[in-house]
């Protein structure tokens, strides 16, 4: 089953050049539980299709449907509470606020939900558990090394339960030990019923993924 449908969707930016299309007329479904890869060289438009996939970027033409909602459709403060509800996002650069513990860090997705206090520090505690920062939930970032950076944002990205992940390029700057690690933890995630979708030039990291997407020139390639 299709849990997202991307139909003719395009992306063009006006630049000082003109106009830069980054996207040209890309159809694509990607089934519920799929571990997917976007691969391509830089500046293919893998990144730009990954934040159209994630609600983040509204494409110039075409249409996004997820869970058969047509995304882009949505009012502006829906399309945030869909965000919040269906997707997670972890970053390169990890994107963690330096004064926060990782527990602190966590909780940061849930405080615009109703959730009692306590529910939420629980729900927290838990997903660290899951990635395996159990005993370092009360450190600060530059008190854990890049690979727990990473996998505090990758409890960032789980704690509200989402259906979809997004990865962006996320064993990019890690040493090939953590990277192994890191890719072990996203199967882990997917066998438990995440939908995975993960933007990577690494021709190694396709050996964890169920499937593999090629982009070049704003163009999916058959």
């Amino acid at each position: 089953m299709s849990l997202i449908k991307v139909h003719e969707v395009t992306k063009t930016y006006k630049g000082g050049d003109g106009v830069v299309e980054a996207l040209k007329t890309i159809n694509l479904e990607i089934a519920e539980g799929e571990f997917l890869a976007l691969m391509g060289p830089s500046g293919s438009g893998k990144s730009t299709l990954l934040s159209v996939l994630g609600g983040l970027n509204p494409p110039t033409t075409g249409k996004l449907m997820i869970d058969d909602i047509d995304v882009y459709a949505l009012a502006p403060e829906r399309l945030a509470d869909f965000r919040h509800e269906y997707v997670g996002f972890v970053f390169q650069q990890y994107q963690l606020i330096p004064y926060l513990t990782a527990l602190e860090n966590v909780l940061l997705p849930l405080a615009i939900t109703s959730r009692p206090a306590k529910e939420q520090r629980e729900m927290a505690q838990t997903v660290l558990d899951k990635v395996g920062l159990s005993s370092k939930s009360l450190r600060l970032p530059n008190q854990l090394s890049g690979g727990e950076q990473n996998r505090v944002a990758i409890a960032r990205a789980i704690v509200n339960e989402p259906a979809i992940i997004f990865a962006d390029e996320p064993t990019g700057s890690l040493d090939s030990k953590t990277a192994m690690e890191l890719l072990e933890l996203f199967q882990t995630l997917n066998q438990s019923g995440l939908t995975m979708i993960m933007v990577t030039h690494n021709q190694e990291n396709l050996e964890w993924v169920s499937r593999a997407v090629y982009i070049r020139d704003g163009t999916l390639e058959a």
